[in-house]
Formats: C-alpha cells, structure tokens, sequence
C-alpha cells in the first residue's frame, strides 16, 4: 500500500509521515498519560519503527521518562504531545492520535490502565477496558 499519513505539532515544526497498516489503536488512562496529555486519556495508534518516517523537527523533540516505562516525547516550541511507547529505539512507535493531519482510517479499539483512570473519567463507550496494559491474545 502506497497510501502514507501526514502528521505535525501545533506549531508544524515537527512533521512526520506514516505507512500503514497500524498494528492497533486505543485509550491509555494511565497516570503518565493523564499527566502528559492533561487529560483523561492519551489516544494513541501504534506502528513498526520502519513504517514511521520523520520528515522534519527531530530537534525540537524531547524526551521525558526514559527507562521509567513508556516515554512521553513532545514539542518544546508548541508542547505538543507527540509519541510514546519506546520511540525512537523500540521496534514500535506510539502516535498520539490527535498529531494526525489526516484520518489515519484505524479506529480505537479498547481501554488500557482503567484502574488507573482519574476519579472523574467515566468510559462512555462499548469498547473492551483492561485494568492494566493490553497483550496480544493468542
């Protein structure tokens, strides 16, 4: 598939392309990702490192939390929040969904950390919830 996804911060100093396919995309209520995002929830799509390609502003990112789980990496112009997971050396990268220009076309599909969900985020949908981290089920 030829079909490749734009993506940028606020202030467009960082710009980045994706290839499909995704890998899966959810809601994380973690208390990293509230904390982050300044919300309930840092909604994220997952791709192999090799389908993620920089275009511009790898120096305006940084990177909190390495080595204390899943990295928070952002804008230092704008403070956007840009990727997690274990970006840039894990084999995945973790796009916060709302970095997208474009529709990427993957929907969510379930909650992680919901035991770690702020007292005021009531889940409203459908979708599976997992007290902790998500794993492929085989």
């Amino acid at each position: 598939m030829s079909e490749k996804f734009r993506g940028s911060c606020l202030c467009g100093g960082v710009r980045f392309e994706v290839e499909p396919p995704f890998i899966r995309a959810n809601h994380c209520h973690c208390d990293r990702c509230q904390k982050h995002s300044g919300t309930a929830v840092c909604t994220q799509a997952r791709v192999r490192k090799e389908q993620f390609h920089l275009l511009q502003g790898e120096e305006l990112i940084r990177v909190y939390g390495k080595g204390e789980g899943a990295v928070k990496a952002f804008c230092v112009t704008c403070g956007s929040s840009l990727f997690g997971g274990e970006r840039p050396d894990g084999p995945q990268v973790s796009i916060r969904m709302g970095a997208f220009d474009d529709d990427p076309g993957i929907r969510l599909q379930f909650h992680t950390y919901v035991d770690s969900r702020a007292p005021w985020d009531t889940i409203t949908d459908a979708l599976p919830q997992f007290g902790e981290a998500w794993t492929a089920q085989t």
